[in-house]
């Protein structure tokens, strides 16, 4: 679910998010690389990526508007994009590599926003390693497994998901309604990420994307009672947002997981799907800025 690079390597950009330049930071099993903007200062916003994707697909319209006044770190995680070390396989794995991340900047603790498989990370993070977090956002995501009466994944999204050349189209019809409105949203943000994605960056390996579908097949997995309890322990503040229309993860995951935090708010859009976040990104990270602050 790479999608296809863009063809033009003079793509210009005006997004502060495109000059970010790439850090480094040893952490004991990575060498993890990052992009930091914004504000320093207070407790930063630590980003997790989904499915396939390195920092170079955070859409930098997104990203402005979050580092307006925060700030903002995005990172790959072991094994992915720009970072060294040996791929993950498992939900754990993942969340372990964001603690060390957190860890190796020396940081006391962050805020995490997650988005799809990123989702799973922050809440196993949180759950594994309390301490490390202070709020989190849970965006395009679910609790770390099935939950009773969520619809399943269509064949056609299974098999889109499998790919490794997934084209835009499929990249549309994962993350965007069906409709004229919401596909010309998805076309705008892909206009975005081509600078970055154009210079020619690492992508995610296969071995790479073999591992994140082992983690997602194992969450499931997962009984129910485990998924629940995993809520529980949760004491964190979250917030958790999705479009309605979302054909990875559905909607009726996040209602039954604000039902078993302790301290959750659910957003909702009714337009929009996986990627509401940039469809919507003015108004969510609004909303993203609020809770923070709260």
């Amino acid at each position: 679910m790479t999608g296809t690079r863009p063809q033009e390597k003079d793509v210009m950009s005006t997004y502060l998010a495109d000059k970010a330049e790439n850090l480094t930071v040893e952490g004991s099993s990575a060498t993890f690389t990052y992009r930091r903007m914004g504000p320093q200062g207070g407790v930063p916003l630590v980003l997790l990526q989904r499915f396939r994707a390195t920092i170079d697909w955070w859409d930098p319209e997104f990203l402005d508007y979050l580092a307006a006044d925060h700030d903002v770190i995005v990172f790959d995680n072991v094994g992915t994009g720009y970072t060294t070390g040996e791929p993950r396989d498992s939900l754990d794995g993942f969340a372990e590599g964001a603690a060390e991340f957190i860890e190796a900047l020396g940081l006391a603790r962050a805020d995490v926003l997650g988005w799809s498989l990123g989702g799973f990370v922050a809440q196993r993070l949180a759950a594994r390693r309390p301490e490390l977090v202070r709020k989190i956002i849970v965006a395009g995501s679910g609790p770390t497994g099935w939950v009773p009466g969520a619809p399943e994944a269509s064949e056609k999204v299974l098999g889109i998901m499998a790919k490794p050349d997934a084209d835009q189209e499929d990249m549309l019809y994962l993350f965007y309604p069906e409709t004229e409105g919401a596909r010309a949203s998805g076309r705008e943000h892909f206009a975005h990420v081509a600078p970055r994605l154009a210079a020619g960056g690492p992508a995610v390996t296969e071995a790479t994307a073999q591992g994140m579908l082992a983690a997602i097949g194992q969450l499931l997995a997962a009984p129910f009672d485990e998924v629940k309890a995993e809520l529980e322990s949760i004491k964190h503040p979250v917030l958790y947002a999705n479009g309605l229309h979302d054909v990875m993860v559905p909607a009726h995951a996040s209602y039954v997981a604000v039902q078993h935090l302790a301290d959750a708010t659910l957003l909702l859009y009714g337009d929009a799907g996986h990627a509401f976040l940039f469809q919507h990104a003015r108004a969510f990270t609004k909303q993203v800025a609020d809770f923070l602050a709260a």
